[in-house]
């Protein structure tokens, strides 16, 4: 007979961070209050969205380890960024209403953080809003996509144009779960885990930043430390009113990047993440927010895990333009996250094309360098 655990013993056996609106656990799912959570919906139908990997690599572990998802329904989502698009979710949304689901019927996502922003959105929109759970399967998905309540889509290249403000009801975290992922993926996580530590924790900063091992990335209690600056920051604005506008530094330019790339050869996220950070560190030191060692120190961090790229004038230009979509701007004006030294971080601060072009070209600099 299956154990089942009670949600209040989690807290002596898993690391539980619990906020207002959602409870994330990080530790092995069988020791979670997975079983418990799906007791409840024993009634309801279950929907397991997964991808091609993880449908190839993970769900046979998960149903054969929780037997309350015998009679589960499988969705399968098309691996890929390029895939995160409307046409996707209304093929989902027909399936949907072809097996008859209700709004009471829970949505459990499995995936990285293609699958749990895509997912989190279809269960979202479908009658108004269904229940989902995050299981994310990928490092960046872990620290990061899962966690927060925002679902999206890309539209027109542009990414996460549309999307809600919808919290999961749990966020599992087994790091047994990355096993199966290539080292590239791992250090799309590690890029999220730097922008953690550079805008709100210098200690951690200081100990992630010489690490260039994925054992060492995938240890409990450095996924705990960074999926914890996240959820802070997010239990004081759960809609990025303010200060959670600081999780976007790196992502003007990042953005921006992954887009321009989305339909030439395609950058992951954690990479443009990564380059969009050297840039608007750049930026940072320019503006006289962070000192020329601070910025050096972050550039050769970040050069040492993640490879430069070579942009030309035209690339600039479009890339820029880009820029120019991005969500958190007002009137116009291209708004950016710019850190204030190392551990502290300022939200809404215009920069200009010329700001950007410069840095833009500084990366290039670099990709030059290193040939």
């Amino acid at each position: 007979m299956k154990r089942i655990i009670n949600f209040d013993d989690i807290f002596e056996q898993m690391k539980v961070i619990k906020a207002k609106d959602f409870s994330v656990e990080i530790g092995p799912l069988e020791e979670s209050s997975l079983s418990q959570l799906l007791a409840d919906y024993q009634k309801h139908r279950i929907i397991l969205l997964v991808d091609e990997n993880t449908h190839d690599c993970c769900l046979e572990y998960l149903l054969t380890t929780f037997t309350e998802l015998e009679n589960a329904e499988i969705v399968l989502l098309p691996v890929g960024e390029e895939n995160k698009v409307m046409e996707v979710c209304f093929q989902v949304w027909q399936a949907f209403t072809e097996y008859g689901f209700s709004r009471q019927d829970l949505v459990i996502n499995i995936g990285g953080g293609v699958v749990t922003d895509m997912g989190g959105f279809i269960a979202s929109i479908f009658k108004r809003g269904m229940k989902f759970v995050n299981i994310p399967t990928t490092l960046l998905g872990m620290v990061d996509a899962a966690i927060g309540g925002k679902t999206g889509i890309d539209m027109d290249n542009f990414k996460n144009q549309l999307g809600t403000f919808n919290h999961p009801e749990r966020i599992y975290i087994d790091p047994k779960l990355l096993s199966t992922l290539p080292a590239e993926e791992i250090f799309n996580g590690y890029a999220e885990m730097l922008k953690h530590a550079l805008i709100q924790d210098k200690e951690l900063w200081s100990k992630i930043k010489t690490i260039h091992s994925e054992d060492e990335l995938t240890q409990e209690d450095v996924i705990y430390a960074s999926v914890k600056i996240k959820t802070n920051i997010i239990e004081i604005d759960p809609k990025e009113g303010g200060l959670r506008k600081i999780l976007n530094f790196g992502h003007t330019i990042g953005h921006a990047l992954e887009s321009y790339f989305l339909d030439k050869t395609p950058i992951s996220h954690g990479h443009a993440v990564a380059l969009g950070m050297c840039a608007e560190a750049f930026i940072s030191w320019k503006q006289n927010r962070i000192n020329k060692d601070e910025f050096l120190e972050i550039e050769k961090t970040i050069i040492a895990s993640f490879p430069m790229i070579s942009l030309d004038a035209n690339d600039v230009e479009k890339v820029i333009q880009f820029m120019y979509q991005d969500k958190k701007n007002e009137s116009g004006k291209i708004l950016c996250s710019l850190l204030n030294g190392i551990g502290n971080c300022d939200f809404n601060i215009e920069i200009t094309e010329k700001e950007s072009g410069d840095a833009l070209f500084h990366l290039s600099l670099l990709a030059g360098r290193a040939n």
